[in-house]
């Protein structure tokens, strides 16, 4: 398959993946610019359109402000508000979409992946590791969350299927001396990317607090430039926690980076918007569907219009 046709599959795959986003976007605002002039009554009408579609509260403002600064009380179409809105919303992501780089002179490159239970961690995991494998990279997985043995035999699965190795201890075992075996197995199998997996019980806030923290501490005794990347996987379907979410990584793991998962299966897409407006970290991939192509590099210009039901040209 070329280059182009990648591209053409993976466009294909994101169309479908927004459709319900951008169908509920499309639809409000074909019903609300309907032959009508950009007055208070409907600016007002589109800001509740955007709050509900999860853009959040302050991007929605920013949008509204924006189009009543160069349009208002003048006739618009649902056409020119779509595309204004793609254009706000491309703004907003363009910094942020930064792809995950891998350093080949970390030894190995470290890479936590946090997120609560269900986002889509383990599945992530896996897929990146079958990227990089693609790459050329040496890859070892790391069954760090010890609560739940479906995780763990998650992992393996996917670690079957990548050929890669997992690292991996009884149920309830030490996460963070996992992670300090783990660390020795790629330093002796000169592994150039370990992914370590993590437990997210939000439930037990305080707990999962520590257990990062002793993580974290243990890879620093290894490597004190490491982990090299934190990232959170979200979970599109649950709309504005997943802004919570992104606070409380924050604060337990000091996050550097975003994935969001599942935007296939909502009409809350929005969300992603919210949050890079908010936090301003890098978003290295969204995933649409549940094959491995299904996990692709984060393009602002792209997602933005496909949201909206811009056609991408």
């Amino acid at each position: 398959m070329t280059d182009t046709e990648k591209k053409l599959g993976w466009f294909g795959r994101l169309k479908q993946g927004l459709k319900k986003s951008s169908t509920a976007l499309t639809e409000g605002i074909t019903g609300i610019f309907t032959k009508k002039r950009l007055d208070a009554s409907t600016l007002e009408e589109l800001e509740d359109l955007l709050i509900m579609s999860d853009l959040g509260v302050a991007v929605s403002a920013r949008i509204c402000n924006r189009l009543a600064k160069n349009r208002f009380d003048k006739q618009i179409s649902a056409e020119e508000v779509q595309q204004a809105l793609a254009e706000e919303i491309g703004d907003i992501m363009h910094d942020v979409a930064q792809p995950l780089v891998i350093n080949s002179e970390n030894t190995p490159h470290i890479i936590l992946m946090v997120g609560v239970n269900g986002a889509g961690k383990t599945t992530t995991i896996g897929k990146l590791a079958k990227q990089f494998k693609n790459d050329g990279k040496s890859v070892m997985l790391a069954a760090g969350d010890t609560f739940r043995a479906a995780a763990t035999e998650q992992l393996q699965v996917w670690g079957e299927r990548n050929d890669v190795p997992v690292v991996s201890g009884k149920e309830g075992c030490d996460a963070a001396g996992l992670a300090y075996d783990a660390i020795q197995k790629t330093r002796e199998t000169n592994t150039d990317i370990l992914l370590i997996d993590t437990a997210g019980r939000l439930q037990n806030k305080s707990y999962l607090m520590d257990e990062l923290k002793k993580i974290i501490k243990v890879i620093k005794k290894f490597d004190e430039t490491a982990p090299h990347d934190t990232i959170l996987i979200l979970d599109a379907t649950t709309g504005q926690n997943a802004v919570l979410q992104t606070e409380v990584f924050l604060e337990l793991a000091g996050i550097s980076g975003l994935i969001m998962t599942k935007l296939d299966g909502t009409a809350r897409g929005g969300v992603l918007v919210a949050c890079a407006e908010k936090f301003k970290l890098p978003i290295h991939a969204i995933g649409v569907g549940e094959t491995i192509d299904d996990l692709q590099p984060f393009n602002a210009s792209d997602f933005s219009k496909m949201l909206v039901g811009v056609e991408v040209k």
